[in-house]
């Protein structure tokens, strides 16, 4: 049990500042070394630190498709070199800039300027029939949030999500356009709408891919009634592929069969001398499933929606892909720092203090071995810390950024004087509260008039 194991870790005294045995060292760090590789092992992903920033395994720095911990792959002379990123996880952050009045919404989910946290992809919905046409509703003004997408609907059908953020419609900006004249603006145009929206990543981290319906004949696997059914088939958009006897039946009943299409092998088949045939090999099991469509282009349909099942585009939190790049630039190329300068961190398990070039960026320290190397070293993500200035051993002032949860690690920094350390302690400060929990956004952004329209 991966989570039983990371909560032994947390208890051993390598990683808790207590006072053990040799022996009991010895054997904890035997033990931590084992678990680290058999981590790194079934995971193929480690949560880094660098030479003086020594990350832990916990919570936050499982890989998976919500939160993942990053491994910069900056190996020299020491294996492990990187991000300590303990406490980003990536679902419970949103980013809003330098809006920290609590009147406006994050700036994650505004446009002045164009947040990283927002990842743009344009989707166009065919007109159908009824009240509600394109079948989604969209609530709140600056920015309009889509807060529901009908089951079945062209706007599902089209890749449409909950949470998606309007950011132009038809062509028109409406990001600073109130919610009315969007919905009109949208009601005004062609049967085919044609949106461009935002996906917040640290809540939908895939690529949203299209969903695909409608009747299928299958071959039969049964060694008693050979032969063809007709079954409604469902691809949803993680991937799965559903099918039920009737199209009724979907939303209404369990599906016959779900099969898992992600690293499946599809392709047309010709053995059976019918046509419009296309098979699937599931990647984990010997069963061979047999589809036949009605028509060459509705098998061309299906073909491409599961290719894309088939072979899924994984993307990373846009935050860690903006410091991945920031971290192959020198220090003085990235853009707008907050603050940089020299600052020495104390690494405890040497009682040392190692100095480095310092870079601050909206919410990452980065941390160079001078003004003039390349890439950076490591660096330190530093959501939900706390800045304080303390007294540690020989030195009045220390910077202190003491994590939100004990299992995490505390840094020590210190700059060349009090009133560097001073002008860090503010930078540091500002930099964090850029950074919003998620729960945090969006209780406020709830708490905001309602406007709403059914589209």
């Amino acid at each position: 049990d991966l989570k039983s194991e990371m909560n032994k870790t947390r208890k051993l005294p390598l990683m808790k500042d207590t006072r053990a045995s040799d022996s009991s060292q010895e054997e904890a760090i035997d033990q931590w070394a084992r678990r680290r590789k058999q981590f790194k092992d079934s995971k193929k992903c480690s949560s880094t630190g660098g030479s003086s920033i020594n990350s832990t395994i916990t919570e936050g720095s499982i890989n998976s498709e919500d939160a993942r911990s990053v491994d910069l792959g900056l190996h020299s002379e020491n294996e492990d070199r990187g991000f300590y990123t303990e406490n980003f996880h990536s679902a419970s952050w949103v980013f809003r800039g330098d809006d920290v009045s609590p009147d406006n919404s994050p700036r994650c989910l505004s446009k002045r300027p164009r947040p990283v946290a927002i990842r743009e992809r344009t989707v166009k919905i065919a007109k159908g029939t009824g009240n509600y046409p394109w079948g989604f509703r969209i609530q709140f003004s600056k920015p309009i949030l889509v807060t529901e997408v009908d089951t079945n609907s062209a706007a599902e059908e089209a890749g449409l999500q909950v949470g998606d953020i309007l950011i132009a419609v038809n062509g028109t900006d409406v990001t600073s356009m109130p919610h009315s004249e969007a919905a009109n603006l949208a009601r005004k145009g062609p049967d085919t709408l044609t949106m461009v929206v935002g996906s917040d990543i640290s809540r939908y981290p895939n690529t949203p891919r299209p969903t695909c319906r409608g009747y299928l004949h299958k071959r039969t696997q049964s060694a008693i009634l050979k032969g063809w059914r007709k079954r409604w088939f469902v691809l949803k958009h993680n991937g799965y592929l559903h099918y039920y006897k009737h199209k009724k039946d979907e939303g209404k009943c369990r599906p016959l069969e779900v099969t898992k299409l992600e690293g499946a092998e599809i392709g047309v088949d010709t053995s059976l001398g019918k046509p419009f045939v296309f098979k699937c090999i599931p990647q984990n099991g010997n069963r061979i499933f047999y589809f036949c469509a009605t028509s060459n282009q509705e098998m061309k349909r299906w073909l491409e929606a599961m290719d894309k099942a088939v072979h899924p585009v994984h993307q990373n939190h846009v935050w860690v892909d903006v410091t991945l790049h920031n971290t192959t630039l020198p220090p003085l190329a990235i853009k707008n720092p907050e603050c940089l300068g020299l600052l020495h961190q104390l690494d405890r398990s040497k009682d040392v203090w190692i100095q480095h070039y310092c870079i601050l960026k909206d919410g990452c320290l980065y941390f160079y071995a001078t003004l003039r190397s390349t890439p950076a070293q490591g660096g330190l993500y530093l959501q939900g810390y706390i800045v304080s200035e303390q007294s540690l051993g020989s030195k009045r002032s220390v910077i202190e950024l003491k994590p939100p949860s004990e299992e995490f690690k505390t840094f020590y920094l210190c700059a060349e004087n009090v009133n560097e350390n001073k002008r860090w302690i503010t930078a540091l400060k500002a930099s964090i509260n850029k950074w919003l929990p998620l729960h945090q956004a969006i209780q406020d952004f709830m708490n905001r008039p309602l406007e709403e329209t059914r589209m």
